[in-house]
């Protein structure tokens, strides 16, 4: 229910799964750029966030009207509830406190947040449930992927908890979903709800590709979630051991074992951990740019960023599900065919036609500027 005092002040309440700063990781980049846009158009934040594993950020009360910092739960105990333990360890009574202190809309990222959305306490409230991926689904591929056996239990057993909970959206006044596919599968399975497509907020303002040519071919990812890691370990031995093109594979806390893995070939250089302006010039500087995944799940920021910064892109055709991108990529479905084309790409330049193709494809729907208004005119 959205009240007059909400119109005349342009203010909302968002809740954050993790503390969005630095912006270097999937949904935590579309948190703080959906609020750096929401600010830069004169939208009040008020920002609260679950600590784990990052520290406070006083870089967030720059674009924040407040921050609020809850600790997430941890421990065994809470992986054996009937809830999901990612949605059971962000239970907060004093965040729902915060919340009733006025009568703000309120946006919670990801099913993470959603424990609140059925709360009477909050029941005349607009709440808008963000998506960041079908979860259930998402925990069913790391559970086929993952080799441990204790870690493989927890994804299954997470990802059937995930999808009973899921029924909480129905809640939601609103529903933003990332992907095209992702949107489908909301509107089948909440005819009542409203579901709105929008795409995640990203760094990128311009296209700023580079023309001409690069030296080598980049994979990029936070290298210590499992998909990424399988992404890589499978570029490393199943196309650049067939190549003789320089690979750089570069991310986040890489395992003992990829850099070992990488170690092994003098074409392949693995980079850990390199800060923004490092990342953003190896994508730049990179002739192409290999993403690769095994799982159509929500939208992959790493794809935005590449189209945005980066010079060639290659992937498989479980990159682009959901994205309307394929025109603006090169398309590989083994090792055969993604080194043809890794091949195939080093003999072209990077010219100024593909970055006017790229601004017209890119404008359509993952305009930071028109989907932050697209945003606004939602909510309020």
């Amino acid at each position: 229910m959205k009240s007059t005092g909400l119109l005349q002040n342009n203010q909302l309440h968002i809740v954050s799964f993790n503390v969005p700063y630095p912006a270097n990781y999937g949904g935590v980049i579309d948190v703080y750029h959906k609020i750096r846009c929401l600010q830069k158009m004169g939208v009040k934040v008020h920002l609260h966030c679950f600590e784990y594993g990052r520290e406070e950020a006083p870089e967030l009360d720059e674009i924040c009207a407040s921050v609020n910092y809850y600790p997430r739960k941890s421990g065994i105990l809470y992986s054996i509830h009937f809830l999901p333990f990612i949605v059971l360890t962000r239970k907060s009574n004093e965040l729902v406190k915060n919340l009733m202190k006025d009568d703000f809309p309120i946006i919670l990222e990801g099913l993470h947040c959603c424990y609140l959305l059925d709360d009477d306490r909050l029941k005349h409230r607009f709440k808008v449930f963000r998506e960041s991926n079908i979860e259930h689904e998402y925990y069913y591929h790391l559970f086929k992927s993952e080799t441990k056996w204790w870690q493989k239990l927890f994804y299954y057993f997470e990802s059937i908890k995930l999808k009973r909970f899921e029924r909480i959206v129905a809640h939601a006044q609103l529903m933003l979903i990332v992907s095209q596919s992702d949107t489908a599968y909301f509107k089948k399975n909440y005819p009542v709800n409203k579901v709105e497509y929008l795409p995640s907020f990203h760094p990128n303002d311009a296209v700023e590709s580079n023309i001409g040519k690069g030296e080598y071919v980049l994979y990029h990812g936070n290298l210590a979630v499992s998909e990424n890691y399988l992404a890589a370990a499978y570029i490393i031995k199943e196309i650049a051991e067939n190549s003789s093109r320089h690979f750089i594979i570069a991310g986040l806390d890489p395992s003992k074992d990829l850099i070992k893995q990488a170690s092994r070939l003098a074409n392949v250089t693995l980079i850990a951990n390199p800060n923004d302006a490092q990342m953003k010039q190896l994508v730049q500087e990179a002739h192409i740019n290999i993403l690769l995944t095994f799982q159509e799940t929500g939208l992959k920021l790493k794809l935005l960023n590449v189209l945005y910064s980066g010079r060639f892109c290659l992937v498989n055709s479980e990159m682009l599900a959901g994205t309307g991108l394929d025109a603006l990529c090169e398309i590989g479905a083994n090792p055969e065919e993604l080194n043809a084309k890794i091949e195939f790409l080093f003999t072209k330049v990077f010219e100024t036609s593909e970055i006017e193709k790229r601004k017209s494809v890119l404008s359509h729907n993952y305009s930071n500027a028109a989907n932050v208004e697209k945003l606004i005119s939602l909510v309020y």
